[in-house]
């Protein structure tokens, strides 16, 4: 009999440890999903409060907007994480060791990716163009259409779409021809030596003349520029703005070559003089 009930009694311990353990497995459960909801319902607030926020900062461009927003939203996530994992009964310590660790390895694996990520964010930063301009990169010319954050898309003036990574972009020389106003047209022209040279600054100043895009302010300058083995050339620079560029290039070209003929200036070109000589 008392074997019996010293069975019975193990048996009842038995029952209510598991009752116990049941017990504590689901608040752990309930407690950890409760966590989870409000961090989920927190993140969303947050998230709400910073768009708003950097949405009344017209000075950061839209870019660079949803470059912190995501970085803030990712950095709560793995918040988050840890959380949910300490109210689950998880060492937050190991894990963060194990995060840790990961994401060494992981940025080890993926470095020129991320080379090419922080590049993208000095690029948005230090703004050393921005979409629409006309640039040229080492060897390659073109219309920025597209600013990354791991790659940057030039389009050449025959509309060939170049990928062009952002840490090549970083560590080359960049000439962006469109961040200032106005630009310079130089060009020259070859006259012939029979022509006097006031003759030819005239016919110049006339072309200069008919065409109301070149501006008065800084002035037009037209110069001698050197004696050539067959002709003599003159340097001429005008100003205009920045859209007017090409338009100005061309059609000075040709009013130049109107205005030679209407002064009678020989344009040359490149020749051998041969003089016979009687004996």
């Amino acid at each position: 009999m008392e074997i019996a009930g010293v069975d019975q009694a193990v048996q009842q311990t038995r029952e209510n440890l598991n009752t116990l353990t049941g017990s504590l497995a689901l608040n752990t459960l309930v407690s950890g999903l409760v966590t989870f909801l409000v961090c989920v319902i927190a993140i969303r607030i947050l998230k709400a409060v910073l768009t708003r926020t950097l949405n009344r900062m017209t000075r950061l461009d839209p870019p660079i907007r949803n470059l912190i927003i995501k970085l803030v939203t990712t950095l709560l996530w793995v918040l988050t994480i840890i959380i949910v994992a300490g109210a689950f009964g998880i060492n937050a310590t190991s894990l963060v060791a194990v995060l840790s660790v990961a994401g060494l390895a992981l940025s080890l694996s993926v470095q020129n990716l991320l080379t090419n990520f922080f590049s993208g964010i000095m690029l948005l930063i230090n703004k050393p163009f921005k979409e629409g301009d006309f640039v040229e990169i080492s060897d390659k010319m073109g219309t920025i259409k597209n600013i990354g954050f791991f790659n940057t898309i030039l389009a050449t003036p025959d509309n060939v779409s170049i990928v062009i990574p952002n840490g090549d972009l970083t560590a080359a020389a960049v000439k962006n021809y469109s961040r200032e106003p106005n630009r310079r047209v130089d060009l020259t022209f070859s006259a012939s030596y029979d022509a006097r040279t006031e003759a030819v600054k005239e016919a110049v100043r006339e072309a200069i003349g008919m065409d109301s895009r070149i501006l008065p302010e800084p002035a037009p300058f037209v110069r001698l520029l050197s004696y050539d083995a067959s002709s003599i050339r003159y340097a001429v620079r005008v100003w205009c703005k920045n859209a007017d560029y090409w338009d100005v290039y061309f059609d000075l070209n040709e009013h130049v070559r109107e205005c030679f003929e209407k002064h009678g200036v020989e344009m040359s070109y490149e020749h051998i003089n041969v003089h016979m000589m009687e004996k």
